[in-house]
């Protein structure tokens, strides 16, 4: 962990700073979830829990808060990876139910990773922790194409299946209707482009599908916290 640098705390609002630092790190540690890349991470977790330190007397508080929305994220990663809804669940209320009884820090940093290293190992042990074909071929097409205008049956009959049969398992498998899950993948194909382009907002929003700039901003603001501009001025600030 000593290999990181801290970053600058704005005074009086650690927790907005180290949030919106969190948020530019969520895709790269959901991306390496599903792809079950134990080492990067726990890199990208150390990373995060470097910048929480940095808060000094405020970071058992702003621990607690990510914390509660890593554990969500990194739920859904596994969930999306293959990992059946009611387990994830379950060992999540475990874990939570511990949460509520750590105060100190450096135990609130131990519990993460033990989560981490928890989810990576099942995705490690079971054989068949990868999507059933349908599910996968579902999201496959859709992440190809986010820049247009796609809809639940369309993407049922693309893999063969009546739209209600296609929502049940969508919903079983990951835990979300295709709208979530369309506007998610459309919110990270934007991180991505944020952090990798130069291209204009406008730009991007017509890439990802959003019907105009304005709806893109408000979508991205409800899954991020935080709206486009700033989302790509705070990861250009930290390069």
């Amino acid at each position: 962990m000593n290999d990181f640098h801290a970053i600058p705390l704005l005074e009086h609002r650690p927790y907005d700073r180290i949030h919106e630092y969190y948020l530019l790190q969520e895709p790269a540690l959901m991306a390496a979830i599903r792809r079950g890349d134990r080492s990067e991470a726990r890199r990208i977790i150390n990373h995060v829990l470097v910048h929480i330190y940095s808060a000094g007397e405020e970071r058992s508080d702003l621990l607690k808060g990510l914390l509660l929305e890593l554990v969500v994220m990194i739920s859904r990663a596994a969930v999306e990876a293959g990992a059946m809804q009611s387990e994830v669940l379950g060992f999540n209320f475990r874990y939570l139910t511990e949460l509520a009884d750590i105060n100190d820090d450096e135990d609130l940093a131990a519990w993460l990773r033990n989560i981490l290293e928890h989810v990576m190992s099942t995705i490690e042990q079971q054989k068949d922790f990868t999507p059933p074909l349908l599910v996968g071929k579902a999201l496959d097409f859709i992440r190809a194409n986010l820049h247009r205008d796609i809809s639940r049956d369309e993407t049922a009959r693309h893999v063969g299946i009546s739209p209600s049969h296609f929502s049940r398992l969508l919903k079983e498998r990951t835990g979300r209707t295709f709208t979530e899950l369309l506007r998610q993948f459309r919110v990270d194909l934007a991180c991505d482009l944020l952090r990798g382009t130069s291209r204009s907002l406008a730009e991007i929003a017509d890439a990802c599908g959003f019907c105009d700039q304005s709806y893109f901003t408000r979508v991205f603001l409800d899954v991020k916290g935080v709206t486009p501009k700033p989302f790509r001025e705070e990861y250009r600030s930290n390069r």
